[in-house]
């Protein structure tokens, strides 16, 4: 279906309405000011008629139709000063002194005059002031009958056109009020007007989000009864045997049992952290890059002793890049926290900032036994993990560092190393 215009079908129902009420308009005016001019102007014809014709009685010339006694002219004439006829009611008046227009009050109403002279004749014409307010009076009422008149009409006409052009939007009111809260489907956008089809279309983006983070949320749900399956699982064994168990083996217990509530809580912090990364980013702020891999090579110096190995740090030039700080400091952590964790014992780990390929990079590199071949694409699926099934990470940590990536615009690869040593190189590269 073809798009169409609210504001171009609006103006044209609008300049097809206007067009209707002024022609309408018009030619009642036409019709009330001409009926009004006639009569007017068939009196002024009769009064000119018995004023050039001296000596003509009124009753000797046909009447005007509608003829108002105010509406006639009277004429006063003097010849050489003195006064030789008057129309002016009850009155004598007196020969002006000046000629042409002039407004005078004659017997206590307003009149309009016109003098002319010579040096024998003075004839002045006076019309009432009230023939041109009764005029001005029928020609205001004439032109706003009609428009009075064709308001109601101009209601109906635009309540048809305003439905006609709203009665496209019908069809997505009822896609909306007909939707379920989990509908993925986008509204569709044929037929709609064009002034509304970037409305829609936020709404389809809207839709995305929301069916996107509704997704996340059913995820993590998922996720964390995974996770938590084993630990809870392992820690009602444990305590099932303080339970069972005679007075001697009652430390061991206590110490799994300990261990175990730290597993899942440790388990429960990384799932909570993942469920924070689903939330759009906060504002971006400048972050300097050699301070904070200093902090975290500092933090995990006893961790990589505990282990029994030699954790490094070097930065060849200093880089800055817009981010979240703390989302940053946590991504380079875990890569530091796996690579001590994969290495064995008398290994190294160096985490180095230089660059690269004319922009800043941060590698973490190990000595480690390097990712097993045939998974190198699942190492950032969740619950996933290349280590034994043995050791003690829960399967999370480079999902969070994917998704920290991905908020703050950066390039996360982890792969084995390149230069024929064991091991793996996790790197950063930092936006231009």
């Amino acid at each position: 279906m073809k798009a169409v215009s609210l504001r171009r079908t609006a103006l044209a129902w609008m300049t097809a309405l206007l067009g209707l009420v002024g022609l309408i308009a018009m030619l009642a005016a036409y019709t009330l000011a001409r009926s009004e001019a006639a009569d007017f102007l068939d009196g002024q014809l009769r009064q000119v008629a018995l004023n050039a014709g001296r000596g003509l009685a009124d009753a000797d010339a046909p009447p005007a139709a509608d003829q108002d006694p105010e509406d006639q002219i009277a004429v006063t004439t003097w010849k050489r000063g003195v006064l030789v006829r008057s129309d002016l009611p009850g009155t004598s008046p007196t020969r002006p002194t000046a000629t042409g227009y002039a407004d005078a009050v004659i017997s206590g109403e307003a009149w309009r005059t016109y003098t002319t002279d010579n040096d024998v004749w003075t004839i002045q014409v006076a019309q009432r002031d009230r023939v041109r307010r009764e005029i001005a009076r029928s020609a205001a009422i004439g032109a706003a009958t009609p428009v009075l008149l064709v308001i109601p009409f101009a209601w109906l006409v635009l309540g048809l056109a305003m439905n006609r052009i709203l009665a496209r939007l019908d069809g997505l009111a009822r896609d909306l009020s007909e939707r379920s809260a989990t509908a993925a489907a986008p509204l569709p956008i044929d037929g709609i007007p064009v002034e509304i089809a970037p409305l829609v279309a936020g709404m389809n983006g809207l839709i995305v989000r929301l069916r996107a983070m509704i997704e996340a949320q059913q995820r993590f749900v998922a996720d964390a009864a995974h996770a938590l399956r084993t630990p809870l699982a392992a820690m009602q064994v444990q305590v099932d045997n303080l339970a069972d168990g005679i007075e001697a083996d009652l430390p061991a217990h206590r110490c799994a049992l300990a261990a175990g509530v730290k597993r899942a809580s440790s388990l429960v912090d990384q799932l909570l952290r993942l469920a924070r990364l689903e939330v759009p980013a906060p504002v971006f702020g400048p972050v300097e890059i050699e301070p904070l891999l200093l902090d975290c090579v500092g933090e995990h110096v006893v961790l990589a002793e505990s282990w029994g190995v030699d954790l490094g740090f070097k930065a060849d030039a200093p880089a800055s890049v817009q981010g979240v700080a703390e989302e940053i400091r946590v991504l380079v952590a875990i890569l530091i926290d796996n690579a001590i964790r994969y290495t064995p014992a008398g290994g190294q780990v160096d985490v180095v900032l230089h660059r690269a390929d004319g922009v800043a990079v941060i590698d973490v590199v190990d000595t480690g036994r390097g990712i097993p071949v045939g998974t190198e694409t699942q190492i950032f699926d969740r619950f996933f993990r290349a280590a034994p099934e043995s050791g003690d990470g829960s399967g999370l940590g480079l999902a969070i560092a994917r998704r920290i990536a991905e908020r703050n615009e950066l390039e996360l690869t982890v792969e084995n190393r390149q230069d024929g040593d064991s091991g793996v190189r996790a790197r950063i590269v930092l936006p231009a």
